[in-house]
């Protein structure tokens, strides 16, 4: 008996899912079909796990973007830089005014390529957290919804020894 209750209960559960999935599909199907941008995800989740675009709609990519100099005469990494949560909002920062140059914003920005450098003063390790909370800066906020899709990728170094990240954009325009 406690074995055929175990089997109903699996069961149930399964089918459960099985219909939730099932519903959650046919919403991303319809809207795939919308003429506008679709982003797709877990609503706790702060980046989308992908983005449809409309053929109607530009696109505009925007190379790696660096860490803007915050003190050339600073002696160290984070005196020049900053670490890696400061330098992910210059780069932000830089992004926005690129794209406020074009008559775009941040709002437009569909995903982000992220590559995060070894950080010595992380033990070698790259800062994610720094770099997620800069994200939670400009993304998924209050002023600025959009949750991108993104990869963030950790790397040994970059170009300059100094820089602990490196953001390319895709931004998606009518």
């Amino acid at each position: 008996m406690k074995k055929t209750k175990s089997v109903v209960a699996s069961v149930v559960f399964g089918t459960s899912l099985l219909a939730g999935a099932y519903a959650f599909a046919g919403s991303e199907k319809a809207d795939l079909k919308t003429d506008k941008v679709a982003f797709f995800g877990t609503p706790s989740s702060s980046i989308s796990s992908s983005v449809s675009i409309p053929k109607q709609y530009n696109q505009l990519w925007i190379s790696g973007t660096v860490p803007p100099t915050l003190n050339s005469n600073g002696k160290t990494i984070y005196e020049k830089y900053g670490d890696t949560e400061k330098q992910a909002e210059g780069i932000f920062k830089n992004l926005e005014a690129q794209l406020e140059a074009k008559g775009l914003s941040l709002k437009d920005v569909v995903y982000l390529r992220v590559y995060v450098a070894s950080d010595p003063a992380k033990g070698g390790k790259p800062d994610y957290t720094g770099f997620f909370n800069a994200y939670g800066k400009f993304f998924n906020t209050k002023e600025n919804p959009v949750k991108t899709a993104r990869s963030t990728v950790g790397v040994e170094s970059l170009v300059n020894p100094d820089w602990l990240i490196e953001i390319e954009a895709f931004v998606a325009y009518k």
